[in-house]
């Protein structure tokens, strides 16, 4: 990959060794130095160094405290809206009317959307009294069980990047409204796997969550079931989160994150 490419196939050339970056930087499992990558690469390390910015600049690329390079938290972004727009919606739905059948309360499948949750599907009850929700809406991170079970079991330094957006709205008297009372919320998720709205962003109403986890163990968006509080109790919060958990797994399944010999996960021990 040595510099000598005719000048008319410099662009694409060029589009191969920044995504010839991107992929060293994934296969390895720690930062890699400049000179690390344009040997691996066989560039020189000016064109290294080069690419390297121009990732960087796109937030493709990130750089360690000691100057050594990594893959970049944008890529997750876009990962997450990959598994959007792919068919993350209609393998989920089977999933989610049995989760419907089995609680009889409201269902919902959310992705991270810069540092808001995005409602991607919903199926309801047949009841009178249901979530008011439509597919499509956003809601904040810091008040919605959605929210605090993506957050949980995402990496620390996305979670740092996303409390400086978080703007600490009360919508009612239960509202989570610092960071450090954030911060311990996410800690409890994590211990028991999934994540609890309990009447934080409508009196009223209480939501319960868990992580949908990809290969790498990392959430890709987070399946919840949600309803009136005299019906969704805090009795009945450990059943509901069983069945959450059994649809996330099978949902799991289906996208080839998990095989049917390894349904069980650290981070989904309700």
């Amino acid at each position: 990959m040595r510099d000598s490419a005719p000048q008319g196939t410099y662009k694409v050339q060029a589009l191969d060794r920044a995504f010839a970056v991107l992929d060293l930087l994934g296969e390895s499992e720690a930062p890699l130095g400049l000179a690390q990558v344009a040997s691996s690469l066989q560039l020189h390390k000016s064109t290294a160094h080069r690419f390297l910015m121009v990732l960087e600049r796109h937030r493709m690329v990130e750089r360690t405290p000691t100057g050594k390079f990594r893959l970049g938290l944008r890529l997750f972004d876009y990962g997450n809206r990959a598994i959007e727009q792919y068919d993350l919606r209609d393998r989920a739905q089977p999933h989610l009317r049995r989760l419907v059948a089995e609680t009889e309360e409201t269902a919902h499948l959310c992705v991270l959307e810069a540092s808001r949750v995005i409602y991607i599907d919903k199926i309801e009850p047949a009841r009178a009294v249901r979530m008011i929700t439509r597919v499509g809406a956003t809601n904040p991170l810091h008040c919605t069980s959605v929210g605090k079970a993506i957050m949980a079991f995402l990496p620390e330094e996305r979670v740092d990047e996303l409390f400086k957006r978080i703007r600490y709205e009360r919508f009612t008297h239960r509202t989570i409204a610092t960071p450090e009372a954030l911060r311990t919320e996410l800690e409890k998720t994590r211990r028991r796997g999934y994540a609890i709205d309990d009447e934080e962003i409508e009196d009223g109403l209480r939501c319960i969550a868990v992580p949908l986890l990809d290969a790498q163990r990392q959430p890709v968006a987070a399946v919840s079931v949600s309803g009136p509080s005299f019906r969704v109790t805090a009795q009945k919060l450990p059943s509901i989160a069983n069945h959450l958990l059994q649809c996330v797994r099978g949902i799991s399944m289906d996208m080839g994150y998990i095989s049917m010999g390894r349904t069980r996960s650290t981070a989904w021990s309700a």
